[in-house]
């Protein structure tokens, strides 16, 4: 089995791992405004190694979520390629997940019908909030669906043009459904199970490889609506960048410590996470300490050969580490945290 054709779990997963230098970080610019179609649709690459991100966290009332993700990126020597990615925690009390890779020609945009679809097999349909659809079917190490649609939504907010530079690089970053009340069905082989809770979606792109942007990546939501959500990272040297939804206002990290110490991401965290915020004085506290769930990136590829070489690449083995906590203020927080 060759390895290029599993290389895009690595750049699809990995998030904001492995800072290779220490960079300062610049602010988008602007004013917080709402999300508006463009934010929505791909982009256009701006660089030889330009990815791009369609992630979603769903937590189910009965105990289930799903983690979804979509992505076009560059892979070397192979070019361009579109991922697709289903995990499912707790269900019917096991978890599974699978990846698939396809040409870019197979991802394709209706702007009349506000859709993406990647081979009719996967798809997200209609302006994020209310009323938007998403789609995963996949038959590969089992059969997969999902199909659900937010049956209401918090309107999303940007910061500005919602691009940061770290260094010469640009991250951009979308936070299009900070919280929503999610209902329909997701299956795997022959069990399906009707399902309802809540959902949480955001869109990204990097210049580069996110693995050079960034040591460790962690996002979070919420059950409650009056909850913080969004996605933060940290560079090697202690700055952060990414943002937060919060009573419907945009929240800028200006600095994310532990036990009074800036953070680096270089650890996994030992205990809550305190963030101060640039442009606000409600300081977030939140404890990602205790995962209840930890994930290989190793489980996506197949083959013991295949399995070295990628853990090489790689610098190491990625982990996602993934639960749920309450802070000091009562706050019940879903989260997850890449990293090494």
């Amino acid at each position: 089995m060759r390895l290029s054709p599993k290389i895009f779990i690595f750049s699809f997963f990995a998030g904001f791992l492995n800072c290779v230098v220490a960079e300062t970080v610049s602010q988008p610019t602007g004013t917080d405004r709402g999300v508006v179609q463009t934010d929505f649709f791909k982009h256009a690459a701006i660089s030889d190694d330009f990815n791009e991100m369609w992630s979603y966290q769903f937590v189910f009332d009965n105990g289930t979520r799903a983690y979804v993700n979509y992505a076009t990126l560059h892979i070397p020597g192979s070019g361009e390629k579109v991922g697709c990615d289903i995990s499912f925690t707790n269900f019917k009390g096991k978890n599974q997940s699978v990846g698939r890779q396809y040409p870019p020609e197979r991802l394709k945009e209706d702007k009349s019908k506000i859709r993406i679809s990647v081979k009719e097999e996967y798809a997200m349909e209609g302006m994020p909030g209310k009323g938007h659809r998403v789609l995963f079917s996949a038959n590969k190490n089992g059969k997969f669906l999902l199909d659900v649609t937010f049956e209401s939504a918090q309107a999303g907010k940007v910061p500005g043009n919602g691009i940061w530079k770290i260094g010469e690089e640009k991250h951009a970053e979308y936070i299009l459904i900070p919280y929503g009340r999610v209902k329909g069905k997701i299956a795997f082989n022959s069990d399906t199970i009707e399902v309802s809770g809540y959902g949480y979606m955001e869109h990204t792109w990097q210049t580069t490889d996110a693995t050079k942007l960034a040591e460790r990546a962690f996002n979070f939501s919420s059950p409650s609506t009056k909850a913080f959500a969004g996605r933060l990272a940290v560079t090697s040297s202690g700055n952060p960048f990414g943002y937060v939804i919060h009573n419907g206002k945009t929240l800028l990290p200006q600095t994310i410590s532990e036990n009074g110490r800036i953070y680096s991401g270089k650890e996994f965290p030992k205990g809550p996470l305190k963030i101060l915020w640039a442009n606000s004085s409600d300081a977030l506290t939140i404890d990602m300490s205790h995962p209840k769930e930890k994930f290989s990136l190793l489980n996506n590829f197949d083959g013991w050969i295949v399995k070295k070489a990628a853990k090489l690449m790689m610098g190491g083995e990625i982990f996602f580490w993934r639960g749920r906590s309450k802070n000091p203020e009562g706050l019940i927080f879903d989260w997850s945290i890449t990293g090494l």
